[in-house]
């Protein structure tokens, strides 16, 4: 398994791991919501997350009209403001989030595959067709510069005929892996300047796999062994080692 350098100053504002399954036909909402019992000493706000349907209506030649259906909960949020983690309980699936500071790989992973474990044993999944990583970061990069490729590899090119100067962007790139047989969805864009004079660049990283994992929980992990390794390749080959150095 290859090694990546740590940080003592990681630019992670959120980590997601995610499992999206095929529950059984008798699970209801009220069992979904049954998690939080499980759960709540170590997440004791509870919310419920809610799906909206829009329906577009293209009778008319001269307009649509858009037709919103009434809310329906599909899940719950269990929180630790304290920690900063949120845990959810979906009928698709079970999410875990991490908010910054994120400590590292182990102790996500690790906590992470726990919760998932009391999912699984209560609902007991026909089948996990979808896990994911994503990773959202915020790099500070300090003004002035003269082009971004000073910090970041991975960023759209301007024509040389054109001005240089870029005031906000927004990019977004699909990158197949067909050895582990993944997708990576990248976007990059940018925010205001902030008061001491640096310029957030926000490097948001989605890996996953869509499959049929059926009879086959425990080597999920191993999956996401390999979506780590993939993400973690985006990562630092998409930065200098200009940019290596802020995190450090």
């Amino acid at each position: 398994m290859k090694t990546f350098q740590v940080f003592q100053n990681a630019p992670i504002t959120e980590a997601l791991l995610d499992i999206r399954v095929k529950l059984p036909e008798h699970i209801t909402i009220n069992d979904i919501e049954s998690f939080y019992k499980k759960v709540k000493d170590k997440f004791p706000e509870k919310k419920a997350r809610k799906q909206f349907k829009v329906n577009i209506d293209l009778s008319s030649k001269a307009q649509f009209s858009e037709v919103q259906s009434p809310s329906k909960i599909d899940g719950y949020l269990f929180r630790s403001s304290i920690e900063k983690k949120v845990v959810q309980s979906r009928m698709d699936g079970f999410t875990f989030n991490k908010l910054k500071p994120y400590n590292n790989w182990n102790s996500f992973s690790s906590e992470a595959r726990q919760l998932w474990n009391i999912y699984y044993e209560m609902f007991k999944p026909l089948k996990i067709t979808r896990i994911a990583l994503r990773y959202i970061n915020r790099i500070n990069i300090p003004l002035p510069f003269e082009n971004f490729k000073e910090y970041i590899l991975t960023i759209p090119e301007i024509s040389s005929d054109l001005p240089q100067g870029l005031s906000n962007f927004f990019m977004q790139l699909n990158i197949p892996n067909t050895k582990i047989n993944a997708m990576a969805v990248i976007n990059e864009t940018m925010k205001k300047i902030t008061r001491d004079n640096k310029l957030p660049f926000i490097f948001d990283i989605d890996v996953f796999q869509i499959n049929d994992y059926s009879n086959n929980t425990e080597n999920i992990w191993e999956e996401f062994e390999k979506l780590r390794v993939f993400k973690n390749e985006i990562f630092f080959n998409s930065l200098t080692q200009k940019a290596k150095e802020l995190f450090i």
